[in-house]
Protein backbone atom coordinates (compact mmCIF):
# COMPACT_ATOMS: atom_id res chain seq x y z
CA UNK A 1 0.00 0.00 0.00
CA UNK A 2 1.61 3.48 -0.88
CA UNK A 3 1.40 6.63 1.33
CA UNK A 4 -1.21 7.93 -1.08
CA UNK A 5 -3.75 4.94 -0.10
CA UNK A 6 -2.87 4.16 3.27
CA UNK A 7 -5.53 4.52 5.52
CA UNK A 8 -5.83 8.26 7.63
CA UNK A 9 -3.68 8.00 10.39
CA UNK A 10 -1.88 5.01 9.02
CA UNK A 11 1.54 4.01 11.70
CA UNK A 12 5.32 3.93 10.54
CA UNK A 13 7.24 0.67 10.40
CA UNK A 14 10.64 0.74 11.78
CA UNK A 15 12.57 -2.94 10.49
CA UNK A 16 15.94 -3.61 12.35
CA UNK A 17 18.42 -5.48 9.79
CA UNK A 18 20.26 -8.08 12.31
CA UNK A 19 22.27 -11.40 12.73
CA UNK A 20 22.56 -14.47 15.50
CA UNK A 21 25.64 -13.22 16.90
CA UNK A 22 27.60 -16.04 16.34
CA UNK A 23 31.14 -16.81 16.29
CA UNK A 24 32.89 -16.48 12.95
CA UNK A 25 29.50 -14.71 11.71
CA UNK A 26 29.75 -11.10 12.85
CA UNK A 27 32.32 -8.71 13.35
CA UNK A 28 34.28 -10.45 11.33
CA UNK A 29 36.27 -7.63 10.12
CA UNK A 30 37.60 -7.12 13.81
CA UNK A 31 39.23 -10.60 13.71
CA UNK A 32 42.16 -10.06 14.69
CA UNK A 33 42.54 -8.88 16.99
CA UNK A 34 39.84 -10.05 18.55
CA UNK A 35 38.57 -13.87 18.79
CA UNK A 36 35.63 -14.48 16.50
CA UNK A 37 34.25 -15.63 20.69
CA UNK A 38 34.30 -11.74 21.55
CA UNK A 39 33.27 -10.40 18.40
CA UNK A 40 30.63 -12.43 18.76
CA UNK A 41 30.00 -11.34 22.43
CA UNK A 42 31.01 -7.93 21.36
CA UNK A 43 27.94 -7.74 18.87
CA UNK A 44 25.56 -9.57 20.80
CA UNK A 45 25.96 -6.33 23.27
CA UNK A 46 25.75 -3.71 20.43
CA UNK A 47 22.17 -6.10 19.36
CA UNK A 48 21.08 -5.66 23.01
CA UNK A 49 21.80 -1.99 22.31
CA UNK A 50 20.00 -1.37 19.48
CA UNK A 51 17.12 -3.15 20.35
CA UNK A 52 16.75 -0.95 23.86
CA UNK A 53 17.27 1.95 21.71
CA UNK A 54 14.83 0.70 19.12
CA UNK A 55 11.69 -0.18 21.65
CA UNK A 56 12.16 3.51 23.03
CA UNK A 57 11.64 4.87 19.64
CA UNK A 58 8.66 2.43 19.64
CA UNK A 59 7.02 3.95 22.64
CA UNK A 60 7.94 7.25 21.94
CA UNK A 61 6.77 7.55 18.56
CA UNK A 62 3.88 4.60 18.23
CA UNK A 63 6.11 2.56 15.91
CA UNK A 64 5.14 -0.77 14.85
CA UNK A 65 9.02 -2.98 14.76
CA UNK A 66 9.91 -5.77 12.35
CA UNK A 67 13.28 -7.48 13.48
CA UNK A 68 14.55 -9.07 10.03
CA UNK A 69 17.20 -11.57 10.29
CA UNK A 70 19.61 -12.31 7.74
CA UNK A 71 20.08 -15.61 5.79
CA UNK A 72 21.22 -18.46 8.56
CA UNK A 73 20.13 -16.98 11.61
CA UNK A 74 17.88 -19.01 13.85
CA UNK A 75 14.31 -16.88 13.85
CA UNK A 76 13.81 -19.37 16.99
CA UNK A 77 16.54 -18.60 19.15
CA UNK A 78 16.39 -15.12 18.51
CA UNK A 79 12.97 -14.79 19.94
CA UNK A 80 14.33 -14.36 23.48
CA UNK A 81 16.53 -11.23 22.37
CA UNK A 82 13.52 -8.74 21.09
CA UNK A 83 11.18 -6.58 23.34
CA UNK A 84 7.56 -8.01 23.33
CA UNK A 85 5.30 -6.96 20.28
CA UNK A 86 8.65 -7.00 17.87
CA UNK A 87 7.87 -9.37 15.04
CA UNK A 88 11.14 -11.77 13.75
CA UNK A 89 10.91 -12.65 9.87
CA UNK A 90 13.28 -14.02 7.46
CA UNK A 91 15.02 -11.47 5.03
CA UNK A 92 14.10 -12.42 1.75
CA UNK A 93 16.60 -11.28 -1.45
CA UNK A 94 19.25 -12.81 -3.31
CA UNK A 95 21.80 -9.69 -2.06
CA UNK A 96 21.73 -6.83 0.47
CA UNK A 97 20.09 -4.43 -1.88
CA UNK A 98 17.22 -7.10 -2.87
CA UNK A 99 16.79 -7.78 0.74
CA UNK A 100 16.31 -3.86 1.65
CA UNK A 101 13.69 -3.72 -1.67
CA UNK A 102 12.08 -6.50 0.24
CA UNK A 103 12.16 -4.97 3.63
CA UNK A 104 10.60 -1.56 2.12
CA UNK A 105 7.99 -3.18 -0.40
CA UNK A 106 6.78 -5.55 2.72
CA UNK A 107 6.22 -2.21 5.16
CA UNK A 108 4.16 -0.34 2.65
CA UNK A 109 2.25 -3.79 1.89
CA UNK A 110 1.40 -3.92 5.65
CA UNK A 111 0.31 -0.44 5.66
CA UNK A 112 2.46 1.50 7.17
CA UNK A 113 2.48 4.87 5.56
CA UNK A 114 6.84 5.44 6.43
CA UNK A 115 9.03 2.49 6.72
CA UNK A 116 12.45 3.01 8.17
CA UNK A 117 15.68 0.32 7.80
CA UNK A 118 18.33 0.67 10.65
CA UNK A 119 21.09 -1.62 10.85
CA UNK A 120 22.36 -3.21 14.23
CA UNK A 121 26.24 -1.77 13.70
CA UNK A 122 25.52 1.26 15.20
CA UNK A 123 24.72 1.27 19.15
CA UNK A 124 25.26 4.91 18.85
CA UNK A 125 22.49 5.42 17.04
CA UNK A 126 19.91 6.67 19.34
CA UNK A 127 15.83 7.21 19.45
CA UNK A 128 16.30 11.08 18.83
CA UNK A 129 18.07 10.09 15.55
CA UNK A 130 15.17 7.10 14.67
CA UNK A 131 12.71 9.96 15.62
CA UNK A 132 14.39 12.43 13.48
CA UNK A 133 14.54 10.49 10.35
CA UNK A 134 10.77 9.50 11.05
CA UNK A 135 9.69 13.40 11.01
CA UNK A 136 11.84 13.64 7.75
CA UNK A 137 9.59 11.76 6.13
CA UNK A 138 6.74 14.43 6.74
CA UNK A 139 8.39 16.10 4.03
CA UNK A 140 10.74 13.98 1.72
CA UNK A 141 10.19 10.60 0.25
CA UNK A 142 13.56 9.44 1.49
CA UNK A 143 15.41 10.48 4.57
CA UNK A 144 19.21 9.21 4.98
CA UNK A 145 21.14 8.93 8.53
CA UNK A 146 24.82 8.61 6.80
CA UNK A 147 28.00 6.73 8.65
CA UNK A 148 31.31 8.17 8.15
CA UNK A 149 32.44 5.38 5.89
CA UNK A 150 30.20 6.62 3.22
CA UNK A 151 27.42 4.31 3.90
CA UNK A 152 24.29 4.54 6.26
CA UNK A 153 23.09 3.13 9.56
CA UNK A 154 19.18 3.97 8.46
CA UNK A 155 17.52 5.28 5.92
CA UNK A 156 13.75 5.60 5.65
CA UNK A 157 10.83 5.56 2.67
CA UNK A 158 7.42 6.90 2.62
CA UNK A 159 6.89 5.15 -1.05
CA UNK A 160 8.08 2.49 -3.55
CA UNK A 161 11.44 2.96 -5.06
CA UNK A 162 12.27 0.33 -7.44
CA UNK A 163 15.79 0.18 -8.43
CA UNK A 164 17.09 2.68 -5.73
CA UNK A 165 19.41 -0.11 -4.39
CA UNK A 166 20.70 -1.29 -7.56
CA UNK A 167 24.20 -1.04 -7.21
CA UNK A 168 27.28 -2.09 -4.70
CA UNK A 169 26.73 -2.13 -1.36
CA UNK A 170 30.10 -2.79 0.21
CA UNK A 171 31.62 0.21 -0.99
CA UNK A 172 32.77 3.21 0.48
CA UNK A 173 30.13 5.27 -1.68
CA UNK A 174 26.79 3.89 -0.97
CA UNK A 175 25.39 7.02 0.30
CA UNK A 176 25.91 8.47 -3.15
CA UNK A 177 24.85 5.52 -5.28
CA UNK A 178 21.84 5.55 -3.20
CA UNK A 179 21.55 9.31 -3.60
CA UNK A 180 22.53 9.10 -7.61
CA UNK A 181 19.83 6.49 -7.86
CA UNK A 182 17.14 8.54 -6.04
CA UNK A 183 17.03 11.40 -8.26
CA UNK A 184 16.66 9.34 -11.25
CA UNK A 185 13.92 8.17 -9.33
CA UNK A 186 12.47 11.41 -8.50
CA UNK A 187 12.18 10.84 -4.93
CA UNK A 188 12.84 14.33 -2.68
CA UNK A 189 16.03 13.44 -0.42
CA UNK A 190 16.92 14.67 2.86
CA UNK A 191 20.06 13.94 5.02
CA UNK A 192 20.67 13.98 8.76
CA UNK A 193 23.99 14.43 10.08
CA UNK A 194 26.73 11.92 10.69
CA UNK A 195 26.36 8.78 12.98
CA UNK A 196 29.30 5.37 13.23
CA UNK A 197 29.27 1.95 12.80
CA UNK A 198 31.82 -0.32 14.34
CA UNK A 199 32.62 -2.69 11.84
CA UNK A 200 36.52 -2.30 12.36
CA UNK A 201 38.78 -2.49 15.37
CA UNK A 202 39.77 1.49 15.07
CA UNK A 203 35.77 2.20 14.86
CA UNK A 204 36.09 1.64 18.73
CA UNK A 205 38.17 4.89 18.93
CA UNK A 206 34.72 6.67 18.03
CA UNK A 207 32.63 4.76 20.50
CA UNK A 208 35.57 5.66 23.30
CA UNK A 209 34.77 9.46 22.24
CA UNK A 210 31.64 9.99 22.88
CA UNK A 211 30.38 12.26 25.15
CA UNK A 212 28.97 10.52 28.24
CA UNK A 213 25.52 12.18 27.62
CA UNK A 214 25.36 10.73 24.59
CA UNK A 215 27.31 6.97 24.82
CA UNK A 216 25.01 6.28 27.83
CA UNK A 217 22.18 4.75 27.82
CA UNK A 218 22.58 4.28 24.26
CA UNK A 219 25.39 2.33 24.09
CA UNK A 220 25.59 1.35 28.01
CA UNK A 221 25.99 -2.45 27.06
CA UNK A 222 28.62 -2.42 24.06
CA UNK A 223 30.46 -0.08 26.35
CA UNK A 224 30.58 -1.92 29.41
CA UNK A 225 31.75 -5.22 26.86
CA UNK A 226 34.74 -3.07 25.93
CA UNK A 227 35.50 -2.20 29.37
CA UNK A 228 35.00 -6.11 30.80
CA UNK A 229 37.37 -7.21 27.97
CA UNK A 230 39.75 -3.88 27.84
CA UNK A 231 39.16 -3.69 24.03
CA UNK A 232 40.71 -0.19 24.18
CA UNK A 233 43.95 -2.14 24.70
CA UNK A 234 44.02 -2.57 20.63
CA UNK A 235 43.48 1.10 19.71
CA UNK A 236 46.79 1.75 22.19
CA UNK A 237 49.84 -0.44 21.13
CA UNK A 238 52.53 -0.17 23.11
Amino acid sequence: MSPASAEPGAGSLLVIFAKSPRPGDVKTRMCPPLTPREAADLYAAMLEDVMAESDRAANELGLEVLVALAPGSDPVEFITRVSPGFDVVPQRGADLGRRMTWAIDEGLARGAAKVMLRGSDNPALGAERIAEVEAGLDAHDLVISPDLDGGYGMIGLRRPAPGLFDHPMSTGNVLRDTLENARALGLTAHVTETSFDLDQIRDLARLRELPEGVANPRCGRTLAYCHERNLWQYLDPD
